[in-house]
């Protein structure tokens, strides 16, 4: 079974030396991805699965089950697709503290991770999107379909090739959210200057 954390907040992003700086920046940046989103522009959430799911390897690990309650949505800024996002919880979870998932329907995850003195949340892990893996995969499957308009070509560096994931606790039970980011996107800014 997976264990709390023992603090509140982790910044902690695993060194990647072939990450650029502006990549590092947003691999490791704390509190709400959406806020800093919004700092370039209006955020819109693409609702693009949701429901009971088979969990891919990391997930089943970090989670310690084999099917969850599973949300993938796609984030853009202005209209351009941004990050994909997935979140995973236990089915369990969502009949308890993470009921509130179920009803977000386009408004940002961060609403409920954010707003919630009891919510904790584990440090940043970041990890590189490889070809061919099933995360990689099921991100690519969504990308091509749900991000560009029907009528663009896109070259093979327009799909998100880093991603990162965190666990966040809520009375016990635990939310994965692995967020991956378009490469057209990391040289905005992340923080208010």
């Amino acid at each position: 079974m997976p264990r709390s954390p023992a603090t509140t907040t982790a910044t902690a992003v695993a060194t990647i030396t072939t990450a650029s700086a502006d990549l590092r920046r947003w691999l490791g940046a704390p509190g709400s991805l959406t806020a800093r989103l919004r700092l370039n522009g209006a955020v819109t959430v693409d609702v693009l699965a949701q429901g009971r799911m088979a969990l891919l390897p990391q997930e089943r690990q970090a989670l310690g089950c084999q099917a969850a309650h599973v949300r993938e949505v796609l984030l853009r800024i202005d209209g351009r697709a941004a990050v994909w996002a997935r979140s995973v919880t236990p089915l369990s979870a969502v009949k308890g503290p993470w009921a509130a998932i179920e009803g977000l329907g386009t408004r940002p995850l961060a609403e409920l991770l954010f707003s919630h003195r009891r919510v904790l949340r584990g440090p940043l892990q970041a990890s590189h999107l490889r070809p061919g893996s099933p995360l990689q995969r099921r991100m690519a499957r969504a990308w091509w379909v749900q991000a560009q308009p029907l009528t663009s070509t896109l070259p093979p560096d327009a799909l998100p090739r880093w991603a990162r994931h965190s666990l966040f606790w809520h009375r016990g039970q635990p939310l994965q959210v692995l967020e991956a980011f378009a490469p057209w996107m990391l040289p905005l800014p992340s923080e208010r200057r």
